[in-house]
């Protein structure tokens, strides 16, 4: 496989810092796979109503088609009718939008999740979630994490169509059903943690702190506090005892999503350079 790490949105809340949409395009034997898809290509258009008046006030978002999952697979080559599937981390109107744009796509998210998105009860429920932004998939594929393990964390192993690299992990608190995304790279798992976080200062060991505006967002979103607050010890927790196989961010830092699209890009010029001549007096191939 090969992942490839997208912005597909940029926002800068009032009094917070500027945000990203960090999304995964991973291509497999079974086509492309989106994780997350960030603002679709008609939030960019019409705005209104795919997303709620208070979040076009207080986010600041920035309307720009080029920065749309649509737009980069493009960008990369592909045609939007490889992108078979999209792993949701949740619903919310920032992650979801882009669903639109890949018609042919089987959407796969956590059963809890999509109950909460549907009846959508309650004042942030009502903001958070947008049907319009949904309401045309097809292909939807809903699953409960029940005994699976992922590093101690609830999981759903086996994602209908796609390969066992590509798992769900639950990590309850921001939304209803929310998860991260857990993609083997390598040698090496990738955990998209979404929204469990914000800043990566959140995830510092000893003395995790998060800038006031975004734990101020963070509060007023969440759906379990004290889920929320547990979940970001376990991931502190795991990313200190597995940092040999584990690298973990969340969807909205760019400092986190610099820093993954410049070691994809030194992994893939690595595996670019020609292998070395052997040795004279040396063998090639296996001994």
């Amino acid at each position: 496989m090969r992942v490839h790490h997208l912005n597909c949105g940029s926002f800068r809340p009032i009094g917070g810092p500027a945000l990203g949409c960090h999304c995964l395009l991973i291509e497999t034997d079974q086509g492309l796979v989106l994780v997350d898809s960030g603002f679709g290509s008609q939030d960019m258009a019409r705005p209104r109503p795919r997303l709620s008046r208070l979040a076009l006030r207080f986010g600041r978002i920035r309307f720009e088609p080029l920065d749309t999952a649509l737009e980069q697979v493009r960008e990369l080559g592909f045609k939007p009718a490889e992108v078979r599937h999209i792993v949701l981390t949740h619903l919310d109107f920032d992650h979801a939008g882009g669903v639109s744009d890949f018609p042919a796509a089987t959407v796969h998210v956590l059963a809890e999740e999509a109950a909460a998105a549907r009846h959508r009860r309650g004042f942030v429920a009502r903001r958070r979630y947008r049907p319009v932004q949904w309401r045309a998939v097809a292909k939807w594929q809903e699953y409960r994490p029940e005994g699976e393990d992922w590093f101690g964390f609830p999981a759903v192993r086996a994602l209908k169509g796609l390969p066992a690299d590509i798992q769900m992990v639950k990590l309850p608190g921001h939304s209803a059903g929310h998860c991260g995304v857990a993609v083997r790279d390598g040698g090496r798992w990738l955990l998209h943690a979404g929204d469990a976080y914000f800043d990566r200062a959140e995830m510092h060991p000893q003395h995790p702190r998060c800038p006031a505006a975004l734990g101020a967002l963070q509060w007023l979103v969440q759906t379990d506090g004290a889920a929320r607050r547990l979940t970001q010890q376990r991931l502190r927790d795991l990313a200190a005892r597995e940092r040999d196989a584990v690298t973990i961010f969340c969807s909205h830092d760019v400092g986190e999503l610099e820093t993954c699209q410049r070691l994809a890009e030194q992994v893939q010029r690595a595996a670019a350079r020609p292998a070395a001549a052997p040795a004279e007096g040396t063998r090639g191939g296996a001994a």
